[in-house]
């Protein structure tokens, strides 16, 4: 049994995976390095190697995602939508994690400068509180005398960050990195789509391919029966007659008929040439039954004896002719098979001069021409044409199609 079609998953290939992952993200890296340097920030240089660093964790992070999504590639889409809002989450609070390590010590430098800017010292104690030392005047009394001395007292300008303000600053720099995985998801979603919406495609011409051969195949295996049941009649009729020395012959011609024709792929096209060499074969056979009256022209042009033609087209017009032209007189009749090209397309006839089709046969002849007219569409579609009918002197097919070397047109 031929198989057809097969099941093949949709993937989307990993280096276009790795490809959007790293576009996505290097957009990141460029929008808040030139927001960076529009705000004017201090330290740009420290500030691009920290945010070097959180653009490859969000690239890390955006692996890990892809490579549990996929997973869910063959799942229906809203679970495949579930995922994504659910995996995101967590890989967005690494990346917020990483960012927050990355920025940690900038933050103090950060406070040192604007301090120093401003002419006063910021530091922060041990329990995190941010503190600024300014100068008091303290009044004192000794020996009934005032003096004022001047030192340093360190004030409170903003209270340590509580968990619950360092969870908030989390969460919040977790949303903005959550809302990216989540459109990068979505177009891992799109790409996905385009390789099932591709696999589909495929497998839908392949079936298509399946049916053409078979419906091919099935054409073809039409033609075999009528010329075996011809040739086995005649056969019969010489050895009850006993022409031993013909039905020898004729034993021997179908022998390399059948050879040649059987060696062809029925759903496969065959060289013009070897068509013809074909149905000379076949015209031998007949001839041994009627040696005196069955004449033959064969004219096919050098340049076009490779054109691809489907294999036996011929047999059916030829047959006709056969049963048509020939058997019913007593006189000689030429049967000729010409090919030529027009405008590329191939043109090939089969003529006789016999006396044309009987009225009460055209529904024998009309059967094998529509088996010739059903195989050339189903190989070439509707870009074919196929003409017959009585002619001055004889009787004439014609039929033009693509002109068609090695498959190429």
């Amino acid at each position: 049994m031929e198989k057809v079609a097969t099941k093949t998953d949709a993937r989307v290939p990993f280096p276009r995976v790795f490809l959007t992952m790293v576009v996505l993200w290097a957009t990141y890296f460029i929008i808040i390095t030139v927001r960076a340097y529009l705000g004017e920030f201090e330290f740009q240089q420290e500030m691009l190697a920290r945010r070097g660093i959180v653009t490859v964790a969000g690239i890390g992070m955006t692996l890990v995602l892809w490579s549990l999504l996929r997973l869910f590639d063959n799942r229906p889409f809203w679970m495949r939508v579930a995922a994504a809002l659910i995996i995101a989450m967590p890989a967005a609070g690494v990346i917020a994690q990483v960012n927050q390590w990355a920025f940690t010590d900038l933050q103090a430098k950060e406070e040192e400068a604007y301090g120093n800017d401003r002419g006063v010292n910021l530091r922060r104690d041990e329990a995190g509180n941010l503190l600024v030392d300014v100068p008091v005047e303290i009044k004192e009394e000794l020996d009934g005398e005032f003096t004022y001395t001047t030192r340093s007292e360190s004030i409170i300008i903003a209270p340590a960050p509580s968990r619950g303000d360092m969870w908030r600053a989390l969460i919040d720099i977790a949303l903005g990195r959550y809302f990216l995985l989540l459109a990068w998801s979505s177009l891992y979603f799109a790409m996905l789509a385009g390789a099932k919406a591709r696999v589909a495609e495929r497998r839908a011409s392949e079936f298509r391919e399946a049916a053409k051969a078979s419906e091919l195949r099935s054409l073809r295996y039409q033609v075999n029966p009528h010329f075996l049941f011809n040739t086995l009649n005649s056969l019969s009729s010489m050895v009850m007659t006993g022409k031993s020395q013909a039905a020898e012959q004729m034993i021997q011609t179908m022998s390399r008929f059948y050879r040649h024709s059987l060696a062809d792929d029925p759903t496969g096209d065959v060289p013009l040439d070897d068509e013809f060499d074909l149905q000379q074969l076949y015209l031998e056979i007949e001839a041994v039954r009627f040696p005196e009256r069955l004449k033959s022209v064969f004219d096919l042009p050098v340049d076009i004896a490779d054109a691809r033609v489907p294999g036996m087209i011929l047999q059916p017009l030829i047959e006709n002719s056969v049963k048509y032209a020939v058997s019913p007189v007593n006189r000689p009749v030429t049967i000729t098979v010409e090919a030529r090209e027009e405008f590329d397309r191939l043109v090939i006839t089969v003529s006789d001069d016999g006396p044309g089709v009987p009225e009460d046969a055209k529904h024998g002849f009309g059967i094998g021409l529509a088996n010739v007219r059903d195989r050339l569409e189903a190989r070439f579609g509707s870009d074919i044409v196929l003409e017959s009918g009585p002619v001055p002197g004889g009787y004439r097919t014609e039929m033009r199609i693509p002109l068609t070397r090695n498959g190429r047109h």
